[in-house]
């Protein structure tokens, strides 16, 4: 199989100094320090679980000969999705929002998983179904916006509305330009629905320190005053760096009832 890429793996980043590690596995705390006295900071902890925890999450993310992580099928319609057998959880966003390259590193401790990344923006055109052994599905929806499906609408609109096994949906959002038209259209959608989702930025390692805590302010204030459905915290991530894929995978974990609670507490 591939190589690993550097710091997919928790052992590799257990290695590096201190301040590093953290600001890998928990972007968001990096940026706390550089916020103004007084600011809430409740909404930066709230998903702040233990090394036991992102150990465990690790290993469901890790294939292995009693545990394999599948490509499934694709489907443009709900009726030939695979049956809705497992805890599901969808990632959807803009078109080039990095969504297809934060899945594969999601999957990197499993490099026979193909999950392809091209450079052209909508690349995506189907819902792809990614089965983690016995615990849960994955599901990587065609991009909104530029070059998105003809019937986008008509098939994210009938998965989210009739899939009882969704358990969360992620918003993946552009760390460098923040909330877009079109993220609006789809958290009004999510929110219509009455989906609980989590705003994920993509692409942080390519934002300035100061471009990044000022999206991730805005869009936490919208989260507080505009949203009923969206978890209160965001989640960071480089798949570039990996900073914040391992935390991601705890919190899917989490979602699809794979944690005991206390340890995601």
């Amino acid at each position: 199989g591939r190589a690993l890429p550097p710091l997919a793996a928790l052992s590799q980043v257990l290695r590096l100094e201190r301040s590093r590690r953290t600001a890998i596995v928990f972007p968001l705390q990096k940026l706390e320090r550089y916020l103004a006295p007084g600011t809430d900071t409740a909404p930066f902890r709230l998903f702040q679980p233990g090394l036991p925890a992102l150990q465990r999450a690790e290993t469901l993310f890790r294939s292995d000969r009693g545990h394999a992580i599948d490509y499934v099928s694709s489907a443009v319609r709900l009726n030939h999705a695979p049956p809705p057998a497992l805890p599901e959880v969808c990632f959807i966003g803009r078109s080039n929002v990095g969504k297809s390259s934060l899945i594969r590193a999601l999957f990197s401790l499993a490099p026979e998983v193909e999950v392809r990344v091209s450079k052209t923006p909508g690349h995506t055109k189907k819902m792809n179904f990614f089965k983690v052994g016995k615990y849960f599905t994955l599901v990587d929806m065609p991009g909104y916006g530029y070059r998105a499906p003809q019937d986008f609408v008509k098939m994210v609109e009938a998965y989210l509305q009739e899939r009882h096994n969704l358990k969360r949906t992620f918003l993946l959002v552009d760390g460098i330009v923040g909330l877009q038209k079109t993220d609006h259209i789809a958290v009004d959608m999510l929110e219509e629905f009455g989906i609980p989702y989590v705003m994920v930025l993509t692409k942080i390692d390519r934002a300035s320190r100061g471009l990044l805590l000022k999206n991730v302010l805005e869009i936490q204030e919208f989260v507080k005053e505009s949203t009923q459905g969206c978890f209160p915290q965001l989640f960071l991530v480089s798949s570039v760096e990996f900073s914040g894929i391992h935390l991601l995978r705890c919190f899917v974990a989490h979602v699809t009832g794979n944690l005991p609670t206390v340890e995601a507490s």
